[in-house]
C-alpha cells in the first residue's frame, strides 16, 4: 500500500496547490497549507481505505487543515499576494482587464462558494467528488457552484449596466470561462 499511496500523493500535489491557492489567496501559505496536508495524510496513511477516493479524501485533508490554522490565526491575505502569472495571459488587453475584473469578483464570492467555483470549474471536480471534499450533500455542492456563478455574473454585467465596453468584457470572459471549461487553455504560467 505505501509505494500506491505515495505515488497518489505525488500525482494530486499540482491539485492539491491550486485548492490551497484558492483557499490562501498566498503563494507561500498554500505551499505551506499543502506540505501539512500531506504530512497529515502520511501520518493518517493507514486510515485510507484502498478503493475509496483519493482525491476526495486528500482535499479534504487540505480543506480541514486550511481551516484548523485559518481558526487559529484568524488572518486573512489580498488576492493581490496570488502571483501575477497565476493571472498572467498573452491574450489581447481587453482579455487581461476581464480576468481581473473576474478576479476581483472571485475575492468577494463567499468562502464556499468561490470553493467550490474553483475546484469545479479548473480542477474539474464532479460534484460528487466537492462533496465528498467539502463534507456536504452533492445538492448543496451544485448550489454552491450555481450561486457562485450567478452572482459573478450580476456583479459582471452589473445592475443596468450601459457600457458596450463593459459588454464586451463581460462576453469575452464568458468566452474564456467556457474555454476553460471545455479543456482549452487559457491562462498561461
Amino acid at each position: 500500500m505505501s509505494n500506491s499511496f505515495h505515488d497518489q500523493v505525488i500525482a494530486i500535489l499540482p491539485r492539491l496547490r491550486v485548492q490551497a491557492l484558492a483557499l490562501t489567496r498566498n503563494r507561500t501559505l498554500a505551499e505551506d497549507l499543502v506540505q501539512d496536508a500531506v504530512c497529515n495524510a502520511l501520518a493518517a496513511q493507514e486510515s485510507f481505505i484502498p478503493g475509496t477516493n483519493f482525491s476526495a479524501w486528500m482535499h479534504r485533508i487540505l480543506r480541514n487543515r486550511f481551516i484548523s490554522d485559518l481558526r487559529k490565526r484568524r488572518e486573512t491575505t489580498d488576492i493581490e499576494d496570488v502571483p501575477a502569472a497565476a493571472l498572467a495571459t498573452a491574450a489581447a488587453h481587453e482579455d487581461r482587464l476581464a480576468l481581473k475584473d473576474l478576479a476581483e469578483a472571485l475575492d468577494r464570492l463567499p468562502e464556499d462558494q468561490r470553493e467550490a467555483l474553483i475546484m469545479v470549474v479548473m480542477h474539474g471536480m464532479s460534484y460528487e467528488a466537492l462533496a465528498d471534499a467539502t463534507g456536504c450533500a452533492v445538492g448543496t455542492a451544485k448550489s454552491r457552484v450555481f450561486r457562485a456563478r450567478r452572482q459573478l455574473e450580476a456583479w459582471m454585467v452589473g445592475e443596468g449596466a450601459e457600457s458596450n465596453a463593459l459588454k464586451a468584457r463581460v462576453a469575452r470572459m464568458r468566452n474564456l470561462l467556457a474555454e476553460r471549461e471545455a479543456g482549452a487553455p487559457v491562462l498561461h504560467a
